[in-house]
């Protein structure tokens, strides 16, 4: 079993899941970044409570540090971080096998090249910019804040005001005549709509809603397909948290498949159509690119 040490016991804690990124995109090819985290974290026995810690951002700890350890091996050029939310390896890190030295060199060596280029570009009083030297439980990058923050939102709406908005969002990607049960007779089913295949075919769709912080459980899928048969074509379970691996397995075991989007899912699906979010133009510094004029 994977040994886990303390928070901040040795520098930035994100530096023991290089190895095992690097090692999960040679097995997956791409992966996204829950299915990568899902995958460490099964290779190497992270236990569930650390998988579900949060953070005062609304963040998951584990999550957040394998976004990090993605982040610095882009930096490394080990990683492909031309594409958001498909991680790759490049060339060089897919012939590339680091040790926990190697990954500590990795990170001291990006922290100066950062450190160098602030210090030459940014004034000493500005206290927004990000100090990459500490420990990652104290940063977290701008575009998870902000999906952070979104997760927040809706889990604090009222039971009734996110079952509207999940009817929002089934209406935002073309279902048609979505309705929101009546509490006192849903049993189990939030709402149901129909999907158009083509001109000849459509489906019965219902779904339920969860606003959750942690993970479904496989016994809620179990349930919904119940609430389903015999009434529906399909089922979604749509939730701000996450599905234990239990629950994925029981959303395909037996027909009707359960469709399951976990709150990484919902944010990207709110992205896609502006729904909850606006877009903006933001531009980084290119603290590598610059630090080339600087020798």
């Amino acid at each position: 079993m994977a040994k886990h040490t303390k928070r901040g016991a040795n520098g930035a804690e994100f530096l023991k899941w290089f190895r095992p990124l690097l090692d999960c995109l040679r097995e997956l090819g791409a992966a996204r970044p829950r299915e990568a985290a899902d995958w460490i974290a099964k290779t190497e026995e992270v236990p569930l409570a650390v998988q579900e810690e949060i953070m005062a951002s609304g963040a998951e700890r584990f999550l957040n540090q394998v976004q990090w350890a993605r982040q610095y091996l882009v930096f490394e050029g080990l990683l492909d971080g031309s594409k958001r939310g498909i991680w790759s390896l490049t060339p060089r890190g897919m012939q590339t096998h680091l040790t926990d030295d190697d990954a500590k060199a990795i990170f001291a060596k990006w922290v100066k090249v950062h450190s160098a280029a602030r210090a030459k570009t940014v004034e000493k009083e500005d206290e927004k910019n990000i100090d990459l030297s500490k420990d990652d439980s104290a940063v977290v990058p701008e575009d998870e804040v902000k999906e952070a923050e979104l997760l927040t939102i809706l889990r604090e709406l009222p039971p009734k005001g996110f079952e509207q908005f999940c009817r929002h969002l089934l209406l935002a990607y073309d279902f048609e005549n979505v309705t929101v049960t009546k509490q006192t007779r849903d049993g189990g089913i939030d709402g149901e709509g129909r999907l158009k295949t083509n001109p000849f075919v459509s489906s019965v769709v219902v779904f339920q809603c969860k606003r959750y912080r942690n993970s479904v459980s496989s016994e809620e899928v179990t349930r919904l397909r119940g609430s389903a048969g015999g009434r529906a074509d399909k089922a979604l379970l749509i939730t701000t948290g996450t599905f234990s691996g239990p629950a994925k397995e029981e959303a395909v075991r037996v027909s009707p498949h359960i469709e399951l989007i976990d709150g990484e899912q919902l944010v990207a699906m709110c992205e896609a159509k502006n729904l909850g979010l606006k877009p903006r133009t933001v531009f980084d510094i290119d603290y590598e690119f610059l630090a080339a004029f600087q020798k």
